[in-house]
């Protein structure tokens, strides 16, 4: 299904066991370690994505071997960065460009970032203060990023309500250099989970981070470790199939760790506030068919569950509202709009409050043509949809699921979705 762009969806019952790709986060991060560690590790259960083959190209220039055998990825770490021969092309993988540049930034030499056009447009003013007050050139322009010089050993004083990725970029850097750091929290930080995943992957490679009152106590003359490291199941993708078997389903996925630091394993507590049913299986979670009810849900420390909590806030009774959404504007698309637009699109009762969104719920949803948005989640959202539509949905730009979830409509498929795709 690699050639797909558009797909008639039709209304469906899911049913089945279900394996999802492993964490697209997780596995950037063991990448990244694995290629800073000198010898040799294995990364197990990798899904290789569109994000997840930019950052290995992207290693692969600073000197990283890499040998792939199905789902395994055999590392060969770097004993010092080299200096990219051309530009790195990030694709759209935020978490390779932000995680990147400070690493990169290590060779004190000149380096280049290129991306498309959605990924250059995204905001990149943290790096861009942080380098500015150290003297060091940021230039940020629609088609490149440009850096000239290290990140520096010293205290840095960060907003948390930014992205994670600033700090994890910061976190893989810092150890590497001979002085010690510190990392102040400026107010309320937001998407700790994702930090919490960073350290604790750094953790596991030889580095050590040490979590403060009000931030974070980073040493330096720090060295990464070869370790064998295996991927578990992604939340984030788990979620759309989670929602699926409560809107017109009985799914069981059979690959979550319950002890998981994943942020949006947050979907199963939103499940069961809105009282879907879902149960614990020996490996994963099990969801059924339920009537479900609307819940004021704060997708801070998620915000990539964004759209499928407004999916399963429009089809619950009552009133939904999805707070601090504000980082879902600076997406693959802004997911507030295109979620919102979407689901008015398909008959839903849903509108847009600044950064928060609406929803008053209904029993059923019309059907209708939409667009993916070239955004992964948006595509995955509206098949998801197309489960409790009296007509069918008609998705364009399906090939956007590949940035993430390259065989979701095979899955999709297997479960019992119905579709067929346009020649």
């Amino acid at each position: 299904m690699s050639d797909m762009t558009e797909i008639k969806l039709f209304p469906s019952y899911l049913e089945g066991p279900l394996s999802v790709p492993t964490s697209k986060s997780l596995t950037h991060r063991a990448l990244i370690c694995a290629a800073l560690a000198r010898g040799k590790s294995t990364i197990s259960n990798v899904v290789f994505s569109e994000d997840v083959k930019a950052t290995i190209a992207a290693l692969q220039q600073i000197g990283a071997k890499f040998e792939i055998e199905d789902s395994t990825v055999y590392v060969k770490g770097v004993r010092s960065i080299r200096t990219p021969s051309k530009a790195i092309d990030c694709n759209e993988s935020g978490s390779t460009l932000r995680f990147l540049i400070p690493i990169l930034s290590l060779t004190n030499k000149p380096i280049t970032f290129t991306g498309k056009p959605s990924l250059l447009k995204r905001p990149q003013s943290v790096y861009q203060t942080l380098f500015k007050e150290d003297g060091i050139p940021f230039i940020h322009t629609p088609d490149e990023i440009m850096v000239n010089g290290s990140v520096k050993a010293r205290n840095y004083t960060i907003d948390g309500s930014i992205s994670s990725q600033f700090f994890t970029g910061l976190m893989c850097s810092l150890p590497l250099l001979k002085k010690d750091s510190h990392i102040t929290i400026k107010g309320v930080l937001e998407s700790k989970g994702y930090i919490d995943l960073t350290i604790n992957i750094l953790e596991q490679f030889g580095i050590e981070i040490q979590e403060l009152e009000n931030g974070y106590y980073i040493p330096g003359n720090q060295a990464y470790k070869p370790f064998d490291y295996t991927v578990e199941g992604d939340f984030s993708q788990a979620a759309f199939f989670l929602v699926g078997g409560i809107l017109n389903g009985s799914i069981t996925i059979d690959n979550l760790s319950h002890e998981s630091l994943q942020g949006d394993r947050e979907i199963i507590d939103i499940i069961k506030r809105m009282k879907g049913r879902i149960i614990f299986t020996e490996n994963g979670y099990s969801t059924t068919k339920s009537e479900t009810n609307g819940a004021t849900i704060d997708i801070s420390n998620c915000p990539d569950l964004g759209p499928i909590v407004a999916l399963l806030g429009t089809l619950s009774r009552g009133t939904t509202t999805i707070v601090n959404a504000s980082r879902l504007r600076l997406k693959e698309s802004d997911r507030i709009e295109s979620t919102v637009h979407t689901l008015q699109t398909l008959g839903a009762n849903i509108k847009t409050n600044d950064d928060d969104i609406i929803i008053y719920g209904k029993a059923q949803l019309a059907g209708g043509i939409v667009d993916s948005y070239n955004d992964h989640r948006i595509a995955m959202m509206s098949a998801i949809a197309a489960l409790r539509c009296e007509n069918p949905v008609i998705l364009t730009q399906a090939n956007a699921i590949h940035k993430s979830y390259p065989h979701f409509f095979e899955d999709y498929e297997k479960l019992g979705g119905k579709f067929t795709i346009k020649d």
